[in-house]
């Protein structure tokens, strides 16, 4: 019925070096959480980078020293790494990681909207304006 088998690009293993694991991303009002799935790591074997809004998560997770004769293999070993590319503002500390259960956690805080005064060029009276943005979806 078939002539070809199914492969999923997302783990195709004789083509790709570096697996992504599945990641969730949702946002509570005032924070942005990614949770992503790396069963059985220790806390030396992954990294978390925030680099602007670009949340990175790498590791490698290592396979048995002792060579097995498989009948079914769909535990993804070796190295991985998810990008997530976050379209809010975000806080530059307050940031939370919690890994249980197989499951990474990482917590980013959104920008508040903050009030910025302005001062009239003719006047040396400052007049204080709220700066009308919102933290949900804004590109800078």
């Amino acid at each position: 019925m078939f002539r070809e088998p199914f492969v999923n690009p997302r783990w195709n293993l004789a083509n790709e070096t570096i697996w992504r694991p599945p990641t969730d991303v949702y946002e509570t009002d005032s924070s942005v959480v990614v949770v992503v799935e790396i069963a059985g790591l220790g806390p030396n074997e992954y990294e978390i980078l925030l680099r602007g809004r670009t949340l990175i998560v790498a590791g490698e997770r290592r396979d048995s020293a002792e060579k097995l004769a498989y009948q079914q293999m769909e535990i993804r070993h070796g190295k991985f790494r998810t990008e997530v590319h976050l379209s809010w503002a975000l806080e530059p500390s307050g940031q939370v990681a919690t890994y249980e259960n197989g499951f990474l956690k990482v917590t980013l805080p959104k920008a508040t909207v903050r009030r910025v005064p302005i001062r009239a060029a003719t006047s040396e009276a400052a007049e204080t304006v709220e700066v009308s943005e919102t933290n949900q979806g804004e590109q800078s």
